[in-house]
């Protein structure tokens, strides 16, 4: 058995039999006007973040969601584009397909504005997924990709590169791990469903994305998620691991190397009213302006004694220099 049939069977279980915390934190519920999540779509929530966030989803985007889980996270981008099959939701695992379709028709009874036709349930694989080219404006998955190995991480990422539209979001959630894991763990197959042992550092994470070809990179949260112990685990170092939430943006790779924003800012103090490095990014005096990685060195290598620069606080809300 491969360890993908032994993450299908998890959560096969875990459609037939809700279990509140079997591998993740809570996600944040969105408290919106007229949006009332049902309990067991709350008891169903794997997931170790949000994917939701109001400013990727204007304009009434078409949006698809790899991995449903009990369809909480379905509802709420739902609560943004109230249309028939505005939101797609794709999952291999027939049990949690069939377990969302429920949870919609208690999510109607609650909310007067929903519909599930809003929500087209799509059998599928991560891996190959049964949705057009270059047809979606905001695609996501939550405490997924990080259950990959290598090559199907690269898979997993290209479908969801290819089926976005251009300058579309991919919206991730997903534990990340600094420290090295040993072969015992990382070739667990129920940890690995389990979302712990395949994290990876959070530079090899986004250099699976920028591989692909996302040319913007925003991590946009970074908290604390699990501990793997020696009494517990197959390990004989306490190992912390975290979640982040993170959108990579389909635009052109600039000719210089993807803009990886990590929560870096620079401050202009100098004489002038602004500095303008003549390269598209005008720094106001004593004006805090959020900047991508790359920029933050380039101003760097400008040897100033007059631009502050902050450390990577690995939360991005937009804006700034690129």
């Amino acid at each position: 058995m491969s360890y993908l049939d032994a993450t299908n069977n998890l959560y096969k279980e875990a459609a037939l039999t809700p279990d509140v915390g079997l591998c993740c934190t809570t996600n944040p519920i969105w408290e919106l006007p007229g949006l009332k999540i049902p309990t067991i779509m709350q008891e169903m929530n794997y997931g170790c973040g949000s994917t939701v966030h109001a400013r990727d989803l204007s304009n009434n985007p078409k949006m698809l969601y790899v991995g449903v889980g009990g369809g909480m996270e379905l509802l709420q981008f739902s609560y943004f584009n109230r249309v028939k099959g505005g939101v797609i939701g794709v999952d291999v695992v027939d049990e949690m397909l069939e377990a969302s379709r429920k949870n919609f028709k208690v999510a109607e009874e609650q909310n007067d504005w929903f519909k599930s036709e809003f929500v087209d349930l799509v059998k599928g694989d991560a891996l190959n997924l049964n949705v057009p080219d270059n047809s979606i404006d905001v695609a996501a998955q939550n405490c997924l990709f990080n259950i990959f190995k290598a090559e199907d991480l690269k898979k997993a990422i290209e479908e969801m590169y290819r089926v976005l539209k251009p300058n579309g979001k991919l919206v991730m959630s997903d534990p990340t791990c600094e420290q090295p894991m040993n072969d015992t763990l990382r070739n667990d197959d129920r940890l690995r469903a389990l979302c712990l042992s395949g994290s990876l550092p959070i530079a090899d994470y986004v250099k699976a994305l920028t591989d692909v070809g996302f040319g913007t990179i925003e991590i946009r949260a970074r908290k604390p998620y699990r501990i793997l112990d020696p009494k517990n685990y197959p390990t004989d170092e306490l190992i912390y691991i975290e979640s982040i939430e993170i959108a990579a943006i389909k635009d052109p790779m600039p000719e210089d190397g993807p803009c990886i924003f990590t929560g870096k800012s620079a401050i202009y103090y100098g004489d002038e009213d602004y500095f303008d490095d003549k390269k598209g990014h005008i720094l106001l005096k004593n004006q805090p302006i959020a900047i991508c990685d790359k920029t933050a060195q380039a101003l760097k290598d400008l040897g100033r004694d007059d631009i502050f620069f902050s450390e990577s606080t690995y939360h991005y809300d937009g804006g700034g220099c690129c």
